[in-house]
């Protein structure tokens, strides 16, 4: 994905997370990667550079801001992604591509892979990128997500619950490592990201002008713990 999308978040308790979950089946489609319940296990391991340039960046808001983050879902840690999410004037743009086992461990040990040749060009830059702003592992991010997806306008709205953050970073790859709870019970986060128009309809049915609109960063609240 190389175009900026838009993404609005907000902040929803048990209740109204019930209510629109419901209201998303009337309207929306399950994404198809979910298990039979119609969620999965998201698993991040965030980086930052030694001064916590992004963790900084994010709190003052500042334009233009990027970050790199290894992702997998579930326990399936066989099929990791590098990722880089930029933001600019509230729009968000992600970059990805697939590492191999060696990359995985390498990264995961705050070791920058070597740049070889026959590495495609995405991977190239980002490796490169990640040597030049001296990029090192963080946090680990893990959440349970129920996603839904909508064709026009290419939309996805997920709800994202149970957030938690973890320092043992040398544990991201097998899953088992101490979490902490960021959000207060009962509440979660619902996330709303479109091309250039969101229908009118899914802004009904979700009630999006009477819920609590944040800033959330799952990065920066996470990290707060671990500072």
């Amino acid at each position: 994905m190389n175009r900026y999308r838009h993404e609005y978040k907000y902040m929803i308790n048990r209740m109204e997370e019930d209510i629109l979950v419901l209201q998303a089946e009337g309207i929306l489609e399950r994404d198809c990667h979910t298990d039979p319940g119609g969620a999965y296990i998201v698993r991040s391991l965030y980086f930052d550079d030694y001064d916590d340039s992004c963790y900084f960046d994010n709190e003052s808001g500042s334009d233009l801001r990027s970050k790199f983050r290894m992702r997998y879902y579930n326990s399936e840690a066989d099929y990791v992604r590098l990722e880089k999410k930029s933001k600019i004037r509230g729009m968000t743009r992600k970059e990805s591509c697939i590492l191999d086992p060696e990359e995985c461990e390498q990264l995961a040990e705050g070791r920058i892979p070597e740049i070889k040749p026959e590495l495609s060009e995405k991977k190239k830059q980002m490796f490169l990128e990640m040597q030049f702003r001296s990029m090192i592992p963080k946090v680990i991010i893990s959440y349970e997500r129920i996603p839904f997806v909508y064709a026009a306008g290419n939309v996805r709205v997920t709800f994202d619950r149970s957030i938690t953050s973890s320092g043992d970073t040398n544990h991201f790859l097998d899953g088992i490592y101490p979490e902490r709870p960021v959000l207060q019970p009962g509440y979660s986060i619902l996330e709303v990201k479109w091309d250039e128009l969101l229908p009118s309809l899914i802004k009904d049915v979700m009630q999006l002008n009477s819920l609590q609109w944040t800033a959330f960063s799952k990065y920066y609240m996470c990290r707060m713990y671990h500072l």
